[in-house]
Parts: C-alpha cells; sequence; structure tokens
C-alpha cells in the first residue's frame, strides 16, 4: 500500500481527468489529508535535467564504458534517437538491471557541478572598488 508523503496516512487510487490521461498513469489521494499524488508515464523520466533509468525512473544510475553483455539493452524510440544522435552515453540501472543511452548527465555529476561553482564564486575576490578623487 503506497503512503501519503506529507502526513504517512494511506493513499487510495482516484480517477483521472481527461488531461491528467496523457501525463500520469495514476493518481493517489491521502485518506487523511486529501493530498494528491502523481505517478507519471515513463516517457516523461526522458525530460528534465538528470539521466533517469527510462523503466523504473531512479537516479541512482552508473556510467557503463562498454555495453554488458548479461544485462539487456532497454528497447526503445527515444533510447535508439540518444544512441543514433552521438551525444548519449551508455548508464547502467542497478535496480531493474538494465542498459540505456542517455545525454544528459547523472544527478551525482549535476551535485557537484553546482557545489564546484559555489565554491568557485565564494573563493573569488570581489572586484576592487576604484574611488576617484573628485
Amino acid at each position: 500500500m503506497h503512503k501519503c508523503s506529507q502526513c504517512g496516512g494511506k493513499l487510495r487510487r482516484v480517477h483521472r481527468r481527461f488531461l491528467e490521461h496523457f501525463g500520469y498513469l495514476a493518481v493517489y489521494e491521502c485518506k487523511a489529508c486529501g493530498a494528491e499524488e502523481f505517478v507519471p508515464r515513463r516517457f516523461k523520466f526522458h525530460f528534465g535535467p538528470n539521466a533517469r533509468c527510462p523503466r523504473c525512473g531512479t537516479f541512482r544510475i552508473v556510467k557503463l564504458k562498454v555495453p554488458d553483455k548479461i544485462d539487456p539493452m532497454y528497447v526503445g524510440l527515444l533510447n535508439l534517437i540518444e544512441r543514433v544522435a552521438g551525444g548519449g552515453r551508455l548508464y547502467h540501472c542497478r535496480y531493474c538491471r538494465c542498459q540505456f543511452y542517455d545525454r544528459r548527465p547523472t544527478a551525482a555529476e549535476n551535485a557537484a557541478a553546482r557545489a564546484r561553482a559555489a565554491t568557485e564564486i565564494k573563493s573569488t575576490p570581489p572586484p576592487d572598488t576604484v574611488s576617484s578623487d573628485a
């Protein structure tokens, strides 16, 4: 059974509105607080700033240098486009054990880049102010 992320209560499945059918697999509502939680469709995993597993949606993936002969390659149109375009890197999901191509960096790489940028900004001295003797 699913639990509410706000209060920890039980969730029940509710009917989706017409436009929600295109973006979500399911909509759940908390019995206690009435908060709604949405389960996105798989194609939405290909959008966003970070690479995600196209099967389960997790951000905990690792890069591979060469394809693994044991674990299966994820088959899909967007995966083929990523591979043919040339910018896609090979990733492996630890949980569903599939391989796939993606052009985006991992969430850990993005976090490290943001941390480096923040320390760069802090370490650079402010520009010297020139005072005029007018």
